[in-house]
């Protein structure tokens, strides 16, 4: 099935083996550095408890945070901004996110999706009138697409936005909620529907939060994050100029999943710094804590939540990185599985890594004068924001499986000829080749082989056992995502070590992290490679039924 997105080529047999080999290892500039190094001494002179304890982020510390450029730092020169590159802006919030999330959270929700619908859709008006502002910080922007009652299900958003009967403006109504960045934003992107009888044809608008009609919300208290703004928004008789809509009318939808994009690449980047940091923390606590006389770094199960966090956080960076040069080819490419798969192995894994390196630390860990509760506490929301841990868990399946179920009822108008082109390709061949010196490396290419097929055959196998019901069938949805992750950031980390390897770095330890994680996919494979329902899986409906009413 010839598609646009990477990974769904893969499934049915054909990789782009060019974007393996051609992928190149980028250095850190001297640009990046300075900003990294100028966001260290701000850090370093508002701590993260004392911005906790405060709950905001001062006007000053807003200020000085645009004087070295924290808000401009993918907005192209042109309009004021410092131009990095996709790669070298996720460097920077690897950097920043292992400092603290909460502050690095005003650059993401601005950046990577508050204003990043007018830097890949927006007019060159648009552009001229509102990212100069948006790269000093004189306007930070917000992302508002989620609801009260609408989450993950973005089509059935309730805001409308109508336009008037002279043709000038738009009239906005409605409630979004959860909102990051609410009372630091100037502007904001908002997603609503153009025609209530008609879901999914939205419009993405430039809406500025002085605007009559715009209020902003309290403050909601979290768990975590206290510095950085949560709040709801109320839209009420908002007048937006034709001129702030973003794209054309209808475009609102495919805008909104193309920036959160980015954003899920942002967390994917945020958490492999979590895990960079939390494995400093780990190695340094169990060389220096001593337990029966030894060190507990002698231990085993303390080495294997330190060896977790190093491969988790080396796979996590390679996914990430490898998808940001997939949008550095096309800034609007089709990479909602990668992302998809970025930001859920990331966030799982620095949750896991964040917890692991609590337990090294032993009780001190449980502190509060100590910095891991408050990561722990910060991170935790990770895993629901851009998409929540379960959704992703079955995206990538469904979305691959409505377009295989879309392909059937073109091309097959009978019954037989149905079962013919799911049973032909549960058996398809894979048509790339793909070799390295190596030997883990060649054994990764082979696992890669088994991993495709086995995606290939579920997908085929379980549409033709279960229909348009297989949708709804979403422990095998979430088996298929699995091997997915695995096929994604074994293909990931093999085009890391060839880059490494060509510009002449022995890569001997890095392909012991990859070996591990071979390991690890394995045995997911063993697991996960089947369609039909498990014993517990089938146990799981039965002991549900005993629970409801």
């Amino acid at each position: 099935m010839d598609s646009p997105n990477f990974l769904a080529n893969v499934y049915f047999g054909s990789l782009d083996t060019d974007l393996i080999h051609s992928y190149r290892e980028q250095e850190v500039e001297e640009k990046t550095r300075e900003v990294i190094a100028k966001f260290a001494e701000l850090s370093d002179q508002y701590p993260p408890q004392v911005l906790e304890q405060a709950g905001a982020v001062s006007k000053e510390l807003l200020r000085k945070l645009g004087a070295i450029g924290f808000f401009g730092l993918t907005i192209p020169s042109a309009y004021g901004g410092l131009g990095l590159s996709l790669r070298q802006y996720l460097e920077v919030v690897e950097e920043i996110a292992s400092r603290d999330l909460a502050l690095a959270l005003l650059s993401l929700a601005h950046l990577s999706i508050g204003m990043k619908g007018i830097v890949l859709f927006g007019t060159e008006e648009q552009k001229r009138k509102y990212l100069p502002p948006a790269a000093s910080g004189e306007m930070i922007f917000s992302y508002a697409l989620t609801e009260p009652k609408t989450g993950s299900d973005a089509k059935n958003i309730e805001t409308v936005a109508l336009l008037s009967e002279d043709g000038t403006h738009y009239r906005l109504n409605g409630q979004k909620t959860y909102i990051t960045n609410a009372n630091y934003a100037g502007g904001l992107t908002v997603f609503a529907q153009l025609d209530p009888k008609n879901p999914g044809f939205m419009g993405a608008f430039i809406v500025e939060t002085s605007w009559d009609g715009v209020k902003i919300g309290k403050e909601m208290p979290k768990m975590g994050l206290k510095a950085s703004s949560t709040a709801p928004i109320q839209l009420k008789d908002v007048r937006v100029p034709v001129e702030n809509l973003l794209g054309r009318p209808g475009d609102g939808f495919k805008i909104a999943m193309t920036i959160l994009n980015y954003g899920r690449l942002a967390l994917g980047a945020g958490a492999a710094g979590i895990m960079r940091r939390s494995l400093q923390d780990m190695v340094k606590r169990a060389a220096s804590r001593k337990q029966f006389g030894v060190p507990i770094s002698s231990f085993e199960l303390i080495q294997e939540k330190i060896v977790r966090a190093r491969v988790n956080g080396y796979v996590a960076e390679a996914m990430t990185e490898f998808t940001a040069e997939m949008l550095a080819r096309d800034p609007v490419a089709p990479v909602a599985i990668e992302s998809s798969h970025c930001k859920l192995f990331g966030t799982n894994r620095a949750w896991d890594t964040l917890y692991d390196a609590l337990q090294v630390a032993g009780g001190s860990g449980y502190l509060s004068t100590q910095p891991y509760e408050k990561r722990m506490r910060d991170n935790r929301v990770a895993t629901i924001f851009e998409g929540t841990t379960e959704i992703h868990s079955i995206y990538p399946a469904l979305f691959t499986l409505r377009n295989l179920g879309k392909r059937v009822e073109a091309e097959c108008p009978t019954t037989a000829s149905r079962l013919r082109f799911l049973l032909k390709g549960m058996v398809g061949k894979a048509t790339w080749e793909l070799s390295f010196p190596d030997p883990v490396m060649k054994r990764a290419v082979r696992l890669v082989r088994v991993l495709a097929r086995s995606i290939r055959w579920m997908l085929h196998a379980g549409l033709l056992l279960y229909g348009k019901k297989v949708l709804e069938k979403q422990f095998f949805l979430r088996r298929v995502t699995t091997l997915s992750i695995y096929l994604y950031g074994i293909l990931s980390v093999l085009a890391r070590l060839e880059a490494a390897r060509k510009a002449g770095k022995d890569v001997t330890r890095e392909s012991r992290l990859l070996d591990y994680f071979l390991a690890e996919a394995r045995r997911a494979r063993k697991v996960n490679c089947r369609v039909l329902s498990s014993r517990q899986e089938s146990l799981h409906h039965k002991i549900f039924r005993d629970l409801t009413p």
